[in-house]
């Protein structure tokens, strides 16, 4: 796909640069991103280079993951990183994210979180945007619950997070909780 930048009232969410390596690198020191991210702890220069240069512009080409800078609108300051990366069921995206600490309690990550999922159900043409987040990192699940996200329940095992399992939460967001058309006829069961 060829890479595009959502807009909100207050962020920019665009493809990520070679240039934004310092920025990166900066924020994944911070010990809650390494904690509860897949993000390498330590976190070396180099990481941020990959991840900036290489892993996110191959996702955009592949098709196999978007990867987002959240950038403030009115300075192009980064305050955070989201992606969407296809799940194995067709039509099923998950989102992840992290905040700079200095830029949490604001409201950016909803923000982006809920641009993204709108991205998602009209240009991707999702059907279910699932966010994961290992069992005990609070913030994240505020985030999904401010954004809409309806909490499914736990994952045993189903985090693999430097070399160690953990449980997960998770939770997934509609097209319809948007007011949005799903791709596909979705029929709730009885309750």
């Amino acid at each position: 796909m060829e890479p595009i930048t959502l807009t909100t009232e207050r962020l920019v969410l665009r493809p990520f640069a070679p240039d934004d390596a310092d920025g990166v690198h900066t924020a994944c020191q911070d010990h809650d991103i390494q904690r509860w991210t897949v993000a390498p702890s330590p976190y070396a220069r180099s990481d941020a280079e990959i991840f900036t240069a290489a892993l996110s512009p191959r996702g955009w080409q592949d098709d196999s993951m978007y990867n987002f800078a959240v950038v403030l609108r009115d300075s192009g300051l980064l305050v955070g990183a989201l992606g969407v990366n296809q799940r194995v069921l067709p039509g099923t995206y998950e989102v992840g994210f992290w905040t700079g600490k200095e830029h949490r309690g604001r409201g950016y990550m909803t923000e982006a979180v809920l641009a993204s999922a709108h991205w998602s159900f009209t240009s991707l043409g999702a059907d279910r945007l699932e966010w994961r987040a290992e069992v005990g990192n609070t913030p994240s699940r505020s985030v999904a619950r401010r954004a809409g996200f309806r909490m499914e329940g736990e994952q045993r095992s189903a985090l693999l997070n430097k070399g160690v399992r953990r449980d997960v939460w998770i939770g997934a967001l509609l097209p319809s909780d948007l007011g949005l058309p799903g791709s596909h006829p979705y029929v709730p069961a009885p309750r």
